[in-house]
């Protein structure tokens, strides 16, 4: 006999819970992200477009919803409400701030609220570190790494490289903000990285560097050179509109989801308008991620190599979904009773 559905309880996940689950488990997410892709890239997964909550008053901010449903050994939806409001860098607190809802595959009903800035930093670290790996295959692996942008996804990226084993010659950092800058370089030699390279411009950065990760919060392209990436480097463009639109066209581009990487006027966005087509995501120009783990596109050793991924909304669910299950399995869930409170037909 099937048992009767019932609502869940209902729990409340703090950041401090959420990073203790997530502390040292770097390779472990980067599998699950890696799993992520290829149940979305199987269709089993639901995944909309983003929705942004934008305001007269307040330019630079906005508030973004992903709503999504994943499968796989997972089986959750929810939403990630996830604000970025740059002023905030100058009060000296984050950018950015979110909460995760998760809701019952069976049921509808939601059953967690996590913090998820800390969620969100993961799940956009492990998907660069896994890009990385994934686009380094048959490629000389980077021995030079460059950071341009040097907030908390940043150092998010650095802690998922070092903790999936990668080890670099030469760091080298650049941020508009010369204190931001300082201070990253502080952490990556207090963290026994190796001594970290201040370079005063972004092109003497990319020139020195095998490996660059943009991590910025430009809202439009600020790298036009095509020559600067001569040496042919692999490009993690994790804040999507850094790089003109014909960096992009001299170059093997790989990105998430076609569909929802080609909006927002991100870079790959601003190449589909200048060349009116989506040729540089096909055949041996690029594609998706999981297009090249699965063997569907090779990745040359003699082009630059550009990853820009949009970030998707089943990512957060995964690695909410893990959070949630270390927190339950420890018996630290913090249920807030009665939250679901009339719960008869006809009262």
């Amino acid at each position: 006999m099937t048992a009767p559905l019932m609502p869940p309880p209902f729990a409340v996940i703090s950041g401090a819970q959420v990073q203790g689950a997530l502390a040292g488990r770097e390779r472990e997410i980067v599998d699950l992200v890696e799993a992520t892709y290829h149940w979305h890239g199987a269709g089993d997964s639901v995944n909309p477009p983003s929705y942004f909550l934008r305001f007269p008053d307040r330019p630079t901010a906005r508030i973004i919803a992903l709503p999504a449903s994943l499968g796989g050994k997972v089986r959750v939806d929810g939403l990630k409400w996830i604000s970025s409001f740059p002023d905030n860098v100058a009060a000296g607190i984050p950018r950015a701030s979110a909460v995760l809802i998760l809701n019952d595959h069976d049921t509808g009903y939601p059953f967690a609220c996590l913090e998820s800035s800390i969620i969100s930093a993961t799940r956009t670290a492990a998907s660069a570190a896994l890009g990385a790996q994934t686009l380094s295959s048959g490629r000389p692996r980077p021995r030079r790494v460059g950071f341009i942008g040097t907030g908390l996804i940043a150092r998010y990226i650095h802690t998922f490289l070092a903790g999936t084993g990668w080890t670099f010659d030469e760091i080298g950092v650049h941020d508009t903000h010369a204190e931001s800058a300082a201070g990253f370089a502080a952490y990556l030699d207090q963290s026994g990285s190796g001594k970290a390279t201040v370079h005063d411009s972004a092109e003497s950065l990319i020139r020195a560097s095998d490996l660059v990760v943009f991590a910025t919060i430009a809202p439009k392209p600020h790298v036009e050179d095509p020559t600067w990436f001569e040496h042919h480097p692999l490009v993690l463009h994790i804040s999507l509109r850094d790089l003109a639109p014909e960096i992009l066209l001299d170059a093997v581009n790989i990105v998430d989801d076609i569909e929802h990487c080609l909006k927002a006027d991100t870079s790959p966005h601003l190449l589909e308008q200048l060349t009116g087509n989506r040729d540089f995501l096909g055949g041996d120009r690029g594609g998706t991620l999981d297009d090249v783990m699965t063997g569907q596109v090779q990745i040359p050793a003699d082009r630059t190599v550009v990853f820009s991924p949009f970030g998707l909304g089943v990512l957060d669910l995964a690695v909410g979904k893990y959070v949630y299950d270390r927190v339950r399995a420890a018996g630290d869930l913090h249920v807030v009773e009665d939250f679901f409170h009339d719960l008869r037909r006809h009262g």
